[in-house]
C-alpha cells in the first residue's frame, strides 16, 4: 500500500442530503480538501430505509470525490441516526483499587466502557448503545465530582454516573451494508449529538449552559450542555421536509416537491410580520402542463413556514424543560443544521422561549480553502465527524490510486 497522505473521509447521511467530506492530515494540521452535498434518497429521519437508493447515491458521491482528488477511498467515518434515540441512566463502579491509588484518565475511560458494555438492553436483538456520556463521579466519600476534578485524586473506589443513549441495531447494520455495497468499509460510527456540538459550540457556552438545536431535513434534535457536559438529548421526527410538504399541500398539489423546496430556500422566512416590504411580493409559478399560472404571496408562504416551525420548536422547548436545566442555560440557544439559516428563525425561537439565540456555524478549526459550503450550518455534522475522527490516530480512509490494489480490504 502506497499511502502518500493520511486522509479522513466523513459521510453525513441526512434525510435531505448526503454530505461527503475529505480532510488531509499532516501531523496536527488538518485541511479540508473536499466537501460536496448530494440530494439524498432512501433516508427517513436520518436513518436508511432503502438500501439500494442510498447505495446508488453514495456510490456516485464517492466516485466523484475519488476522481477529483485522484485517491481511492477505502473507508469512512459515519454519523449514527439522530432518531429514534432513548436515554437511560446507568452507574458503574471500580473498587479494591487501593486507597493510595491515583485515579487516571484511563480509569475514567475504562469505567465508561464498562458502563456502556455491561448495560442490560431491554431487547439486545433490536437495540444498540449509540453512546455514553459521564455525568459525575464519586470516590465513595465525595459526590457529584466532574471528570476534570476527579482525575488525580486517590481512592480505593471509583463510581460513575452515566447517560446511555440507545437506538436501533438495524440502523447501524444498514450503514455497514450501504458502505460495503459502495465499495468501502466503516472505519467508525459516531453519535453526532456530541460531535456536532463540539464543532459548533464555544467552550464557554458548554460550561455556562446552552441548548443546541440541530434543525435538519428529516428530524430536529436538541443537546443540552451544562458544566461542559451533555446533560440531555432528544429528537423528534419532524424537520425541513415537513415544511416543504406543507408548501406543496397549500399549493393544492400544483407544484412538485423539488419546486416547493426551491421556493422555501429562495423565499422562505418565519414571522410574516417582520418581512416588511418583502411581504408584498408575489411568487408567480408557471405550469409546464398548460394550467393557469399560480400565485403564492410571500407573506402567505411565511405563514405556512411559521406554523410548522412553531410546532417543531414547541416540541423541542418541551424537551429543554424536561432536561431539568431550562433555568440554567446562561448562553441560551444555538441553532444549527440545514434549516438554521431560515430568515427570522432565531427571532421566532426568542419570541417562543425568551432565550437569546445565535446561529451555529462550524468553528474555523481547520483550513478549507476552495471548499464551497463547508462553512454553512448544514456542514456542522460533517465537521464534527472530522474533529472526532482526528483523535483516532489509526484512521486513514484513502490511498493514492497508484498504490491501490483491487480487492484490497481495510478493517
Amino acid at each position: 500500500m502506497n499511502t502518500i497522505d493520511k486522509h479522513i473521509v466523513a459521510i453525513d447521511l441526512g434525510t435531505s442530503k448526503i454530505a461527503l467530506t475529505v480532510a488531509k492530515v499532516e501531523g496536527n494540521d488538518v485541511q479540508i480538501i473536499y466537501y460536496r452535498e448530494t440530494e439524498s434518497a432512501g433516508l427517513r429521519y436520518s436513518s436508511i430505509f432503502n438500501v439500494k437508493n442510498v447505495t446508488e447515491t453514495l456510490s456516485a458521491a464517492i466516485s466523484q470525490a475519488e476522481e477529483e482528488l485522484n485517491i481511492k477511498i477505502t473507508q469512512a467515518v459515519v454519523g449514527m441516526p439522530k432518531y429514534p434515540i432513548r436515554k437511560v441512566n446507568a452507574n458503574a463502579e471500580l473498587d479494591g483499587r487501593g486507597e493510595t491509588t491515583d485515579i487516571t484518565e484511563e480509569d475514567i475511560n475504562y469505567l465508561k466502557s464498562f458502563a456502556q458494555d455491561s448495560y442490560p438492553l431491554e431487547d439486545p436483538e433490536k437495540e444498540a448503545i449509540f453512546g455514553a456520556v459521564a455525568q459525575s463521579f464519586s470516590d465513595g466519600e465525595n459526590f457529584q465530582i466532574i471528570e476534570q476534578d476527579i482525575v488525580g485524586m486517590t481512592s480505593d473506589v471509583l463510581e460513575g454516573n452515566f447517560k446511555i443513549f440507545i437506538g436501533k441495531k438495524s440502523s447501524l447494520a444498514k450503514i455497514d451494508t450501504v458502505l460495503k455495497k459502495s465499495g468501502i468499509v466503516t472505519a467508525r460510527k459516531f453519535f453526532t449529538a456530541d460531535t456536532t456540538a463540539k464543532a459548533v459550540l464555544l467552550d464557554s457556552e458548554m460550561e455556562n449552559g446552552v441548548a443546541m438545536i440541530d434543525f435538519g431535513g428529516g428530524c430536529v434534535s436538541v443537546s443540552v450542555y451544562h458544566g461542559s457536559i451533555m446533560r440531555h438529548y432528544a429528537s423528534i421526527p419532524f424537520g425541513g421536509k415537513n415544511i416543504t410538504g406543507d408548501i406543496q399541500i397549500e399549493s393544492e398539489g400544483s407544484i412538485s416537491r423539488d419546486l416547493a423546496e426551491n421556493i422555501k430556500i429562495a423565499f422562505g422566512a418565519c414571522m410574516p410580520e417582520k418581512l416588511q416590504n418583502l411581504s408584498e411580493k408575489i411568487i408567480h409559478i408557471k405550469s409546464d402542463n398548460g394550467e393557469a399560472e399560480k400565485k403564492l404571496p410571500v407573506k402567505y408562504l411565511s405563514e405556512i413556514i411559521t406554523a410548522r416551525a412553531e410546532e417543531i420548536l414547541m416540541a423541542i422547548l418541551y424537551e429543554i424543560q424536561e432536561s431539568g436545566f431550562a433555568d440554567r442555560l446562561m448562553s441560551g440557544i444555538v441553532v444549527t443544521g440545514g434549516c438554521a439559516q431560515t430568515a427570522n428563525l432565531g427571532n421566532l425561537i426568542y419570541d417562543l422561549s425568551g432565550y437569546r439565540v445565535r446561529t451555529g456555524y462550524p468553528k474555523h478549526v481547520f483550513s478549507f480553502e476552495g471548499c464551497e459550503g463547508i462553512t454553512d450550518t448544514s456542514a456542522s455534522t460533517s465537521l464534527g465527524l472530522i474533529m472526532a475522527a482526528k483523535e483516532d490516530q489509526t484512521i486513514n480512509c484513502a490511498v493514492s490510486k497508484d498504490g491501490y490494489v483491487p480487492g484490497m480490504v481495510f478493517e
